[in-house]
């Protein structure tokens, strides 16, 4: 066992080095230049995020849609991924974290307009879209889309349940059960009576969303991802302005250390230029997931009118992810420390951002607890939603429920299991995910560019697509 521990160990640590940083970023930059900082109309895109598109072919609306991709993408990396950075790169990961993400916006926008160029539609008139289908439409690499299908399914089990339900699980038993004294006997195993309840709990009420559909799953979204992003942004502002003498200092604490040749002082743990970039790109990757192909699998269900509209729309989620939620949760980690050095001594990861959050006096941890579970239930419904799609790729509709029953179980049992291997294949499923995926956006990024200027820089985004989506048998 501990041979096998220490291969998918070492695989994670492989694909998540310095091989998956220089992939992605490489591809962030080809992209960005290739379509000419498209993010430069990110403010366009803000607005498109929020207008109707009803007359337009889709099952739900551009916003939906985001609210969807969005509540698979802000969660615990938010929290306790930038936490992770500062701990182990020092103050210039956040830097790293944060260009990460601007440059990140260019592939979200690119794996999301071929995702809508390329779906199709099935007979009882359902939109389907995303890596697998572009790989086999636009490059005619099915085998290729059965792979990305493969491994996306079985993050989704991993990053996109286990994990998250593990999350809600560690939080609730650390605040209602942190002597773990309430516990069950079940199979001869004790196991904390909280975590059990938090099993039931969620796997009870994600069957009630999922089997309803990605109308109901958007529904919800749309509903909880404002919310919840929103209650998360309010106590990071509380406390930037708690910290605001120290803001200035936080700010060139960053910049100088983003570049720095030696170890960052003054209570971080930081290390050089290399450190802080591997730990802040790492992180920032993780947190938006652009280049993934995850997000695209719902942008393809979205009423739009044309690619550029909807890819437009999906590309703001990386700036609300990382841009954003990413950069206050950096800024008020690095102001804490600076302000109080001891009271961070010693911390790692989420302690960091818990230890930052209790200097709001009564309602800071609760707010922290708070965003930690919506986050992590929200993105529960995301990844539910994409190994649903990748299912019927692979399967058709008759895989629909055997799926649901099983992500379900693994929500059951997910907060009562050992998770450090599931961490670990799911790091490694996310990584596979990826290469298929800037496979086809590399390769179809002239695709990508001949919409771009139709669209996009010909000022016809208000035009119809030219081309018909096709129908298929399912």
């Amino acid at each position: 066992m501990e041979l096998i521990n220490g291969i998918i160990n070492s695989a994670d640590e492989f694909l998540w080095g310095w091989f998956m940083i220089i992939l992605l970023l490489g591809t962030h930059l080809f992209i960005t230049i290739r379509t000419r900082f498209m993010q430069r109309k990110t403010l366009t895109a803000i607005r498109l995020s929020v207008t109707k598109d009803p007359d337009s072919d889709g099952d739900i609306s551009p916003f939906q849609a985001l609210a969807t991709a969005l509540a698979s993408t802000i969660g615990t990396g938010n929290i306790i991924g930038v936490g992770t950075a500062i701990a182990l790169g020092g103050p210039g990961a956040v830097l790293w974290c944060w260009l990460t993400g601007v440059l990140g916006i260019a592939t979200k926008y690119a794996e999301s307009l071929l995702a809508v160029k390329y779906r199709v539609k099935t007979k009882d008139g359902r939109m389907l879209g995303g890596a697998m289908y572009a790989l086999e439409r636009g490059l005619n690499m099915k085998w290729l889309g059965i792979l990305f299908a493969v491994f996306a399914l079985l993050a989704s089990f991993g990053i996109g349940s286990g994990v998250q339900v593990n999350a809600i699980s560690s939080i609730m038993n650390s605040t209602f059960n942190p002597e773990n004294s309430f516990t069950l006997s079940l199979f001869g195993k004790d196991i904390s009576a909280v975590s059990a309840i938090v099993g039931l709990f969620v796997s009870l009420i994600t069957a009630v969303v999922i089997f309803g559909g990605i109308k109901i799953i958007s529904k919800v979204c749309e509903l909880l991802v404002p919310a919840m992003a929103a209650f998360y942004v309010i106590g990071c502002i509380i406390i930037l302005v708690m910290n605001y003498s120290y803001l200035g200092d936080a700010v060139a604490l960053i910049l100088s250390s983003a570049f720095a040749p030696t170890a960052a002082a003054g209570g971080f743990v930081g290390s050089t230029v290399m450190i802080a970039a591997r730990y802040g790109i790492a992180r920032g990757l993780f947190s938006n997931e652009s280049g993934m192909g995850s997000a695209p699998i719902v942008a393809s269900a979205a009423q739009s009118r044309n690619p550029v509209r909807q890819a437009l729309v999906s590309s703001t989620g990386t700036f609300w992810d990382t841009v954003v939620v990413c950069l206050m949760t950096g800024l008020v980690l690095v102001s804490s420390i600076i302000k109080n050095p001891s009271s961070f001594a010693g911390a790692q990861g989420g302690e960091l951002t818990y230890a930052a959050f209790q200097q709001i006096p009564y309602i800071g941890t609760p707010i922290l607890v708070i965003g930690i579970i919506s986050f992590a239930y929200s993105t529960i419904l995301g990844w539910s939603y994409y190994g649903e799609r990748c299912v019927e790729y692979l399967f058709g509709l008759k895989g629909m429920i055997p799926y649901k029953l099983v992500f379900v179980f693994v929500l059951l049992v997910g907060p009562v299991i050992s998770l450090d291997i599931v961490w670990s294949l799911s790091d490694i499923f996310n990584a596979l995910m990826a290469i298929p995926n800037l496979v086809a956006v590399i390769l179809l990024s002239g695709v990508v560019v001949k919409e771009t200027n139709h669209y996009l820089y010909g000022n016809r985004l208000d035009e119809f697509d030219r081309t018909k989506i096709p129908r298929v048998d399912k």
